[in-house]
Parts: structure tokens; sequence; C-alpha cells
């Protein structure tokens, strides 16, 4: 039987970003429902189609989404908040961006109706989001409560299922599946265990599946991916729940077993014991775990073989590939050959690049050269390997000239690594360093800050396009963000903030510029994958040896510091994060990287030191998200990620205070590793989960102090003063007051200065009725 390809998931925003530019004007008022369906249906079209003519033999329908996957399935299965005041029936538009994105109240549509879920004069803010495990992609966290009711309440996947069919295009629907949905959700409103709420959701879930199979669909892809964490017995037995009654439920459609991510490990037996007709398991990640499957799985079991990375951009071996899998071809299995995971996570085409480098162009691969490299293998396997015999030797001519290109090499930054390690950390402890910083800055109780960005206008925008094309001289450009920077400087003193920041309107993104800075580091045009919703980011390329060859922020700090007297923070992005944010290089471990981005980082703060910075904020937003999916990796990821930040942050004086700034994460398991980083101050999103996530650091008696975020920056509501009161003494119960500082969930680069400039005013005004008592 012939080998096939299939793909499990395609990037959703279009080559032009067509479905950002979409919902953004839909959601101003812009453009209508019809214009936004329109254009998602052209995207899906035309992704269907790409991946067809690149050699794709299973296609998947029902992977697009107008914001997010597991949102879609909570649209799907009717587990709506009674906050959104949802009454039954379909899921409406106004329902589902209000789960995402919040609402302001009645004044708040932007189409002049009012939804159901802006019922409360206040609005309701957006479901809580999260990382989808590892990667650098948000999801709307599921909300249950204990007397939960589940109902079908969209008809999106056999909706596209037909639809694709309609332009003559057979797929594989893609459902979350029921098991992975609830681990992924949380409790509201009671001690109770998501998992006991299966048998109400099973139902919805056959309900689907009888559907698509009476539209015609023959595969069903179900993604579980929480089948490569640790799981206790209760999930395990879930599993086996969910998929006898699914089983039991279908007559003639087949299921495809999705897992990606990593490795199945001692949930392998539980895997392959489901009465599921395919497994597709991910060999990026995990190469190890094709042979134990081999040797367990039954002999009717379809494999689908995730041998191309989904996740990073680095052209791969094909003759590599072929030796590791020569076991199943030898098997005389029915095998699938695919990316190791959705190609959500990968930019869409390299083509586009025309500007890049040729040698460093021609080490990459992105979503549809990676479905070119599964066609180049199928061939291989099908037809023989000297058919293609061309194509397999220039992949790995590819490889091997980036592993050995002086490009990437740079001994000085190797040595410096190899010389400091064991030497991080700062030489005082933090109750002598916070009396230093205290005395030195005067700061009032609750003192207030942002978290460094401000909004990045339509003018700021388009004058750094303009300075990009030529089009605006260097001069005019600088001149330009000085003004933006002073009028920015001018409002936080008229607003009242104590401690100010420059507002970033130089930086493109928070890695980025950085990277621009740096050695080592290349960057696309077109490259661009999807955060959340309209999220767009275009991760920079890792591909050699990291360096800083001159100052990267000082001029503009001094600047802005120059025309205020009030602390003016240094903002940096830390090495941790510049790595999880970026496309790394995969010819050395992540560690090594790291540490070189860490010196690099250091050498920028001992600079804005010594040009008079009294406060430096080190972000280090993506710390957690960098965490391995298993406990027992854990340690050393932690170990070395703490290191880094200390190697970044140890070279200053104890009255210089250093912040850093950590975005959606679940602290309490990594709580000690955070007070090891020994920041001064630590500022954290804790809007959305009402102080909860405090919780971790009140176990902990975390010493340092904290700017737990009043402000839930992914919402375009404004909270009020009396709401960031509340959020603020909810704090106070669980800190000390004098650790408490008081700033927004996150930077305001995304938002628009008509909503931040009441929201900040309201905080300000929260923060002084705290210090009044």
């Amino acid at each position: 039987m012939s080998v096939t390809v299939a793909t499990l998931g395609f990037p959703r925003i279009g080559p032009r970003r067509e479905l950002k530019t979409e919902l953004e004007a839909y959601w101003a008022g812009r453009s209508s429902a019809e214009s936004l369906l329109a254009t998602a249906a052209r995207l899906r079209a035309a992704n269907w189609a790409w991946q067809r003519d690149r050699g794709a033999d299973v296609i998947p329908s029902n992977d697009f989404s107008l914001y997010d996957h597991v949102l879609d399935t909570s649209a799907m299965v009717g587990a709506i908040p009674p906050a959104y005041g949802w009454s039954g029936g379909a899921v409406d538009s106004a329902t589902y961006f209000a789960m995402a994105r919040g609402t302001q109240g009645e004044s708040a549509c932007a189409h002049g109706h009012a939804s159901h879920a802006s019922h409360a004069a206040g609005g309701v803010p957006a479901a809580e989001m999260t990382k989808w495990f590892d990667t650098n992609y948000h999801y709307l966290v599921p909300e249950f409560s204990a007397d939960q009711v589940f109902r079908l309440s969209s008809t999106k996947p056999v909706d596209e299922y037909n639809e694709a069919r309609a332009q003559g295009i057979e797929t594989r629907p893609v459902l979350l599946g029921p098991v992975s949905y609830l681990l992924l959700g949380k409790a509201r409103g009671g001690d109770f265990d998501p998992l006991t709420l299966l048998p109400r959701l099973l139902p919805v879930y056959v309900a689907v599946l009888r559907a698509l199979a009476d539209a015609g669909a023959d595969w069903v892809q179900i993604d579980e991916p929480c089948l490569v964490l640790d799981l206790g017995d209760a999930a395990r037995a879930a599993y086996g729940e969910a998929y006898a009654r699914l089983h039991a439920a279908l007559d003639g459609t087949r299921l495809m077993l999705a897992t990606y991510f990593g490795a199945l490990g001692d949930n392998l037996a539980t895997a392959l014991a489901l009465p599921v007709d395919g497994l597709h398991i991910d060999l990026v990640r995990a190469p190890g775990q094709l042979q134990p499957v081999l040797d367990g799985a039954r002999a009717d079991l379809v494999l689908s073989l995730g041998v191309i990375d989904g996740r990073n951009v680095w052209r791969a071996d094909l003759n590599a590939i072929l030796a590791a899998i020569a076991p199943a071809v030898r098997s005389g299995r029915t095998l699938q050959l695919a990316p190791s995971c959705s190609l959500l996570h990968s930019p869409l085409d390299l083509d586009r690049e025309t500007a890049l480098e040729e040698d460093v162009r021609s080490w990459l691969a992105f979503a549809v050269q990676k479905i070119g490299e599964l066609a180049i293998l199928a061939r291989a396997l099908n037809a023989g390997a000297e058919t293609v015999r061309g194509e397999l030797d220039a992949a790995s001519a590819a490889v091997a000239s980036r592993r050995t290109s002086p490009r990437i090499n740079n001994p000085a930054v190797r040595a410096r690594v190899a010389e400091g390690v064991g030497q991080e950390g700062r030489a005082t402890p933090f109750p002598v360093r916070q009396a230093a910083q205290r005395e030195a800055l005067g700061l009032p109780p609750f003192p207030t800050t942002t978290i460094g960005s401000f909004p990045q206008t339509q003018e700021v925008r388009q004058a750094r396009a303009a300075q990009a094309k030529g089009a605006l001289a260097d001069e005019a450009y600088e001149a330009f963000l000085k003004e933006e920077i002073a009028a920015a400087i001018r409002w936080q003193e008229e607003a009242g903030l104590d401690v100010l920041v420059h507002g970033e309107f130089e930086r493109n993104d928070m890695v980025q510029y950085f990277g621009e800075r740096l050695s080592g580091f290349v960057f696309t045009r077109h490259g661009w994958v999807q955060s959340y919703g309209s999220r767009c980011v275009r991760p920079p390329i890792i591909y050699g040896d990291v360096a800083r060859p001159a100052p990267m922020t000082v001029g503009w700090w001094d600047y802005a510091q120059s025309l205020t007297a009030r602390p003016m923070k240094g903002m940096l992005t830390g090495p941790v994060t510049i790595l999880n944010w970026s496309f790394v290089r995969d010819d050395q471990p992540r560690e090594a990287t790291c540490r070189q981005i860490a010196y690099a980082i250091r050498d920028e703060v001992v600079d804005l030191e010594r040009a008079g910075a009294a406060v430096i904020q080190i972000d280090e937003a993506a710390l957690r998200e960098g965490l391995p999916l298993r406990r027992h990796d854990w340690q050393a990821y932690l170990d070395w990620a703490v290191a880094c930040f200390r190697i970044a942050s140890s070279g200053v004086a104890d009255v210089t205070q250093i912040h850093t700034h950590m975005c959606y994460s679940e602290f309490n398991d990594i709580i000690a590793a955070i007070a090891a980083m020994d920041a001064d101050v630590i500022s954290i999103e804790t809007a959305r989960s009402k102080m909860e996530l405090l919780d971790a650091f009140v176990g902990h008696r975390y010493p340092a102090e904290i700017g737990p975020g009043v402000y839930d920056i992914h919402s375009p509501r404004e909270p009020s003063v009396e709401e960031m009161v509340a959020l603020l003494r909810a704090a106070a119960l669980r800190l000390d007051a004098r650790q408490i500082w008081v700033n927004p969930d996150c930077g305001l680069k995304t938002r628009k200065w008509p909503e931040v400039r009441p929201a900040i005013a309201s905080m300000v005004a929260a923060a002084r009725t705290m210090r009044a008592g």
C-alpha cells in the first residue's frame, strides 16, 4: 500500500494577513459580518487548494478559526459562561467575540446593536487566555461549572467539510478531542474535576461525528495533545471511557487520533488501547517513540508519522528521515507522513522571502515547503529513492552547509560563555538592595507604572514603514519619534504615574527590535504567525552565535530621561523570552543559545546603568512557556533559564532596581524558580484571574515586590476605578501592602489611546484610593 501525505492543520491568517485586516475592520465597525465571513471563506478555499497542489493527500478542514480553535470548541458544545448572556441556540458572533475580547457595555458595539453579552452596564471581561502547551500561540480557556450543560450549538465542523466538498476537495475534519478539551479548561464556582463532566459532553461529540458521517466524511481527526502530558489514573480512564463511547456510536467513519508536542511515554499503553483507526505521533520532538509504537500497535492501526517539524523553520534532512523511519516502512503497516503538529505555528510560504540572502534562504522551509518535503519523502518510498535523488541530496547538502557555515560561528562569543558559567547572580541580598532602592527612588506606597509600550498608532506604523522604504529620511523619522516620546512623557506626568516609560515607539516588536541589533539573527518580511485572534508576530530566526555589536536602547532612554525628573525605566526583553519567541537554531542546545543572548543583554543593562538608569526592566514574558511538558524535565530547563536571567541582570549596583514581567502563567509549580531569578520587582498578568495567580506568591512567601495587573489590556473594555480598587484590595489580602505596585497586565502597544488614557487615569486613581486607606 502506498504511503500518503497528510497535514494536521494549516496557517489561517493568509499570505498578507488578510484575516487580521478583516477582523480588525469588523471590530471597528468599518466592515460587515458578511465581508468577514466572505474573507474567511476565500482563505479556507485557498488553503485547501494550496495543500492539494503541493502534494497533500489528506487535507484538514475545521482547522480554520476566526479567533481560536479552543473557543470554537466551546461554541460547538455550548460551554458559554452565564456572564455572556447566551440563552441557547446557535452561538452568534457577538457572543463569540465577547468571550474572545470582552465588551464595554451597550455602547461598545461598533455595528450599532447590543449583543447578549453586553447586557451588564459595565460590559464583561474576556475569557481567560493562556499559552497552548509550550508554543507561542494563545487559547481561550474553557470555563465549566458543576452543573454544566453541554449542547450542540455550532455546526462549523460540518459546514466547513461541506464547503470543501463543494469545491471538489475531500477533507479530514479536525476536532479537539473531548478529554483534552476538558483538561485544558478550568472549574468555576466549585471544587470539582472537569473530567467528571465527560458523560455530559460525549453526546455532543457523538452528534457531531454522526453529522460528519452523514455528510460523507470517511475519516475525522481528533486531536488529543494532552496525551503527551503527565496524566493521572482518572485522566487515563477518561480516555478509555470517551473513545469506547465514540467508537460504539460510529458507523463507518474512522478516527485518526492525533498527538503532538512530545512523546506518549507512560500514556502509550492508554493510547494504543483506544478503539481508533489511526494514531499520529510526533517524531520530531520524540523520535525515540517510533519503535515502542511499532511494537505495541495493532497491525491494522494506521500510523501517521510526524517527521517534518511543524514548529520551526529549518529545512529537513530528508535522507536522514528516510533512514529513521525505515523500521516503520519495513513493518508493512499503512503509513502516512505528516508534519509533527499543525502548521499553524509555521510561516506560510518561503517563496515570498525574496530579500533573504541565498545561503540563509536555502536553509529554511515554511508551511508550503514543508508539504513539499513530505511529498518528496512519499515519492521516495512509493517509487524509489532514486526517482527523487536530486531533491534528497539537495536537502542533505543544505543542512550540511548550515552546520559548517562560518556565518554561524563566533569563537569570542563561545569563549565568553564558557568563562562565565557559574558566575551569575547579584552580590547583595534583596532586603539590602530594597532599602537602598527605596531611599534612592522615594516612591509612594502602591507606586504606579506601566509595563513599557504605548499604543502603536497608525501614524507610528506609517512613519516606520516610510522610513524602511526610504520615503522618510532617518533624521525626520528620529524627530518624529522624539515628538511621540515627548508627548507620552507629558501625558504620563499629567496622569500622575510614578515611574515612567518612553513608550517604545521606535520598536516594531519586543523581540524583533533587539534581534535586528544583535548578530546571529535574520528576519523575514512575510514570515507571520498567529499569536491569538488578529495578533500576528514575525519571529526572528536565530541561525548563528549571538553578540551585541553596539548599544541598542541607551540613546532613546537618555533622551526620554532628559525630559522628566521622574524615574524613567530602561526597557529590555530578557534572554529567555528572546529565545522562546524566536525560531531557534537546532544545531546546538537551546541553553547554549540562551546564554549567548544573556551576555548580550547584560552588556545593555550595564550601559543603561552607566547612563543613569535607576530602574531597568528585563521582560521575561515567556519564561514559563518554555517549560517542558513533562515534569521530570522541568528542573533542567528552569536551572538554565534562571541562570540566563541572572547573567543578564547581575552586572549592576544594589541601588539599581531590576524589574521583570511575565505573561499568562500558572506560577504555583515554578514559584521557587521565579524567586531564584532575584528580580527586585515582578509584574504579572492577574486581572482576568481576579488575583488568583497571586496565591502562588503567598504560599511561597515571595520576598520581593510585585505588580499584579489590574487592567486587562487584551480586551477593549475600560475597567472602572472601583473594579481596580477591588482587585488591589484582593491583592492586599494576599501580600504586604509595601510589596504591591500598580500596573496594567501587559504592554499597551496593541491598544488605542482613547482606551488607554481613561484606563490609566482610573488605575492612578485606584492607587491613590489605596494610599488613603
